[in-house]
């Protein structure tokens, strides 16, 4: 949503719900990304790395989600966030069995590295600046 920023003027884009944050929507897309192509990995994977890498790749997101009704205190989001983060980072673990495997391409492993070390690199900014996010709720 864009308002007007009090006393300022100036239009400002004011985050609502965890869906405005950019960092949300890159994870959630990738989650449906990852989804699309694990339908195509083999049958005897569908209890392992299957379940695996939907698992990690959508509990990105869902700590996102936690992390932002928990901005009310500073160490519970930034405590939300690293959890996104190390689900992040499980899911490049995953991204880089199912390359090893073969049942990815080089250039869908290259595309999904990059886009979980955005967004990797998005929540290491909102953990080593939180304050931003949890503003309302400092006094």
């Amino acid at each position: 949503m864009i308002k007007k920023e009090r006393g300022t003027g100036k239009m400002v884009k004011r985050i609502e719900s965890f869906r405005d944050l950019e960092v949300h929507k890159k994870a959630f897309a990738l989650q449906q990304d990852i989804f699309e192509l694990t339908k195509s990995f083999p049958k005897e994977e569908l209890y392992s790395l299957t379940d695996q890498i939907r698992r990690s790749s959508r509990s990105l997101g869902s700590n996102i989600a936690e992390a932002w009704q928990k901005r009310r205190y500073i160490q519970h989001f930034v405590s939300k966030l690293s959890d996104s983060d190390g689900e992040q980072a499980e899911t490049q673990h995953w991204l880089d069995t199912a390359f090893a495997c073969q049942y990815i391409s080089a250039d869908d492993h290259y595309r999904l590295l990059n886009r979980c070390r955005e967004i990797g690199r998005m929540l290491g900014s909102m953990m080593s600046n939180p304050e931003p996010f949890c503003r309302q709720f400092i006094k």
